[in-house]
This record gives structure tokens, C-alpha cells and sequence, in this order.
């Protein structure tokens, strides 16, 4: 098993045509992800790597069944493109489009939160189950299946806790890419107990950085779990009000956002905290008795 997608789930891109869609499509396709369509206005009836294209959401997900859509449109576009999507039916969307302007974020975000689907985004790299399907801005030939997911606002340092885990005998049930962005559809919380209620994950790494409060809300979800929860914040060092990487990644000087004052709550909540992401392996490892710990 897995969460949010498997082999059962059908797959549409939103803005296929396009230079990112197209690498999208191939990537699937070579994946073995039940890619079904894709949609562009005034492109219906064409074909990019051997899949249907539509003018509308609505006709993509009417001819194929599709429920899973990853959005490769241009900033400007998104807010709309969330809107079609999330109106269509469907029940999970990743947006990759990054810049989305931050009131576009928070009218999509309170919009798919409002219909009951699930947005990953904006500036996510996606989700991926290896060798069951992938929607995700991550190679397959990096991942190994296995039992441990990892949820995170990075794709980067997602590589780096794979490699890691790799090196320490472990795989990966499904791994989650919230986004890097202020305002995103989906939080660190909602994916703990996604992965707490999955019978195929026996624990999870989580990957938080600087600013804003999500990993705050996780250590809530942290405390409630079944299971246990490595935590790596990346930024220990971060001064306050400088950004670091991702937009959403600002240490506030008024308020404690900081690596640290984070991860001092999920520890506080139950979480091990692996000091270094060099280190995540070894310490989710440990904690499960397997391994090269």
C-alpha cells in the first residue's frame, strides 16, 4: 500500500503540451504511472506521449475516469488551472508552478480545501509511491521501495534523505512534496496521520525548515501517532527575517520560527531529531532495530 497514489490511480497533466508537461508525460509514461491524459485549451484532440489531450478538465476527466492531475502552467495561470481542476472531480492535484502570488495561493488553497481535495502546492515537487506511481519532480531510479515515508517542503533535501535511507538498508513507501511556498494546500499533519493510517509505512522522516507554523501543527499530529517520526530541520543557523531558499523559508523576528525552536516542539511531541540529513538513516534505523544502524 501506499498513500495518495498507486497503481489504481489515473492520471492527467494540466498544461501537457508545454516544455514542462511534455517532460512530465515522458517521465510518467517511462515510470509506468497510469498517465490517462492531459489537458490544453484549443490543443484538444492531439496526442503527447502517446495520451489524449483535451481542451477542458472537465472532458478529460469525463473521457478517462482520471482522479489525480499535476499542474505544469505558468504562474499567472494557476489560480484558474486550481480552480478547472478542483471543479472537475478530481481528488488530488500537485501544482508545480512556483511565484504563485500569495493571495492566488490563499483563495486556491481555501478552494480545494473547501471542495475536500487534496493540493499539493503551490512549488511542489510532487508525490511519488516507487514502483507503483509517480507525479513527482523525482527520478525513479533514485528511489527503493520499502516501509518508511518521508513528507517534506524540499525536493532537494528529499534526495539526500532517500540516499541516506538507501545507505542504511531502507526504502520508501511514498514520498510527499508539500511545497517551499508561504501559503500551500496541504500540511505537514494531514501527511503524519496519512502515513500513520498506511499498514505498508512503519515510520516517517520529516523534513521542516524556517518559518511559518506547520511544523508546529505536526507535533500535535506527532504526539497522537502509532508510529514513530524522525524530524530534520534544515536552517539551525539561519539568521531571523532572511530567506533561505524557498520562499516560505523566513525565520521571523517577532514571533520564534526558527529550525531550532522547532525542533525543540517536535521533540518535545516525541520525535527523534536527526541532527545532521546526512544522519536520517542511521537514526529511523535505530529506532526500528534494522538496517545498517
Amino acid at each position: 500500500m501506499s498513500i495518495l497514489i498507486d497503481k489504481s490511480s489515473r492520471v492527467l497533466i494540466q498544461g501537457i503540451t508545454g516544455s514542462t508537461g511534455r517532460i512530465y508525460a515522458e517521465r510518467m509514461k517511462r515510470d509506468g504511472t497510469p498517465l490517462v491524459g492531459g489537458v490544453t485549451p484549443g490543443r484538444g484532440g492531439q496526442e503527447v506521449a502517446g495520451v489524449p489531450v483535451f481542451d477542458t478538465m472537465a472532458e478529460a476527466v469525463a473521457a478517462t475516469g482520471a482522479d489525480c492531475v499535476l499542474s505544469a502552467v505558468r504562474p499567472s495561470l494557476a489560480l484558474d488551472a486550481v480552480y478547472e481542476a478542483v471543479s472537475s472531480g478530481i481528488r488530488l492535484m500537485v501544482l508545480y508552478s512556483e511565484n504563485v502570488p500569495v493571495h492566488d495561493a490563499m483563495k486556491m488553497c481555501a478552494f480545494a480545501r473547501a471542495k475536500g481535495v487534496q493540493l499539493l502546492g503551490p512549488n511542489s515537487a510532487g508525490v511519488i509511491s516507487p514502483g507503483k506511481a509517480n507525479m513527482a519532480d523525482i527520478s525513479l531510479e533514485r528511489t527503493r521501495p520499502g516501509r518508511i515515508g518521508i513528507v517534506s517542503k524540499s525536493g532537494t533535501l528529499t534526495y539526500e534523505a532517500m540516499d541516506t535511507l538507501h545507505a542504511a538498508g531502507l526504502g520508501t513507501s511514498s514520498i510527499v512534496c508539500l511545497g517551499g511556498d508561504p501559503v500551500v494546500g496541504t500540511e505537514f499533519a494531514e501527511v503524519l496521520r496519512l502515513f500513520d493510517a498506511d499498514p505498508d509505512t512503519d515510520a516517517v522522516v520529516l523534513i521542516g525548515e524556517p518559518g511559518g507554523g506547520m511544523e508546529f501543527r505536526a507535533a500535535e499530529a506527532v504526539r497522537e501517532m502509532g508510529k514513530p517520526v524522525v524530524a530534520y530541520l534544515t536552517g539551525r543557523n539561519a539568521p531571523a527575517e532572511k530567506r533561505m531558499g524557498h520562499a516560505g523559508a523566513v525565520s521571523s523576528a517577532s514571533g520564534d520560527t526558527s529550525a531550532a525552536a522547532k525542533a525543540q516542539v517536535l521533540e518535545d511531541a516525541g520525535a527523534r531529531i536527526a541532527p545532521r540529513v546526512t544522519q536520517i538513516g542511521a537514526v529511523v534505523a535505530g529506532l526500528l532495530g534494522v538496517g545498517a544502524a
